[in-house]
């Protein structure tokens, strides 16, 4: 049994949560925020949609079951967000539409699978909120949102580069998806940055070569000295009005905020800072969206899916703040 429990004012009703005062948080199936099911609403202005797949990994497997934790974790996730002030499922109908079933033994494969997947769902008329996987997922992702869009912007939340050109001779791992994207041109160049990077290289042609590829740089040590507000403004302006995709390793976060994850990196930022961050940026044109390398086996007490369902929660909102203000505007 379950109810809304944010209709929407006027029009036709989202389908919101599971009403907790009825069903008990932790019965019930672990859609994402105890949200519809895709086939249970038949379409969705924004999908959260998982990928369990992570065979492009250097270092801890795991990232598989990050879908399914930040599921479970997003049980206590509620329907009103004061800090934007929105109740993000009352202005737009978000569903959850299960996970994309990636081969696991065939990368090149998967990569194709979960672009087909992206343009399936994209050329419904919804906005990808995606729960990785490892960060291989996000190229796939990219070319379905550049169909749509033509060449993005892209915030990339993340210890680690991930412009590097191969791993063992493989194109696509989590570690070569930007390269491959800026290759491909389906990234916008003047519009790119990462944030929260941190940690050692392999050497400073690293650097070097991010840089060429159009890559700004705001490390964690940057979050830090000069602080949430400022930093969301820098990346508003480098953003403009550009349609924007963000994707969140979770990793940016410092392993004590983030310790179930593949390739910890101390230094990193708290949850409270990428959470604002995030939430500074709700006036850019968000079109899509993911949130990738949870990995539950070195997860404690859900600390890392409790921050990642927030962090898809926050990008969920901002999407559906600006779908909820476009048809008003028609």
């Amino acid at each position: 049994m379950s109810s809304t429990e944010n209709p929407a004012a006027g029009g036709s009703q989202p389908r919101g949560p599971v009403d907790s005062s009825r069903v008990p948080r932790y019965a019930g199936p672990a859609t994402f925020a105890r949200l519809p099911r895709l086939d249970e609403v038949g379409t969705a202005d924004v999908a959260v949609v998982g990928v369990p797949f992570d065979s492009g990994v250097s270092y801890r497997p795991g990232a598989r079951f990050g879908g399914n934790a930040i599921r479970e974790a997003s049980r206590l996730l509620r329907p009103y967000n004061p800090a934007q002030d929105a109740s993000p499922f009352a202005l737009a109908q978000v569903a959850d539409a299960g996970d994309i079933a990636a081969n696991p033994f065939n990368i090149n494969e998967a990569v194709e699978t979960v672009e087909a997947a992206a343009d399936e769902l994209l050329g419904t008329g919804a906005r990808l909120m995606t729960l990785g996987g490892d960060h291989t997922i996000a190229l796939p992702l990219l070319r379905a949102v550049a169909k749509k869009h033509g060449p993005v912007a892209l915030l990339h939340f993340d210890a680690h580069l991930d412009t590097w050109d191969t791993y063992f001779g493989a194109e696509y791992t989590h570690g070569t998806p930007f390269r491959r994207a800026v290759e491909e041109g389906i990234l916008d160049t003047s519009a790119l940055s990462h944030v929260g990077t941190r940690g050692p290289l392999y050497g400073k042609q690293d650097l070097t070569d991010d840089e060429k590829m159009g890559f700004g740089i705001v490390t964690s040590a940057d979050i830090y000295r000069r602080g949430a507000d400022e930093v969301a403004d820098q990346l508003r302006q480098r953003i403009g009005d550009r349609p924007l995709y963000i994707s969140i390793d979770i990793d940016c976060l410092d392993p004590a905020h983030a310790p179930g994850t593949g390739t910890p990196e101390a230094g990193g930022m708290t949850s409270r800072e990428l959470l604002e961050i995030l939430r500074g940026l709700s006036s850019c044109n968000l079109v899509s969206a993911d949130v990738v390398e949870v990995a539950p086996a070195y997860d404690h007490a859900e600390i890392t899916a409790v921050a990642a369902s927030h962090t898809a929660y926050e990008l969920t909102t901002i999407m559906s703040r600006q779908i909820a203000q476009e048809k008003a505007a028609k």
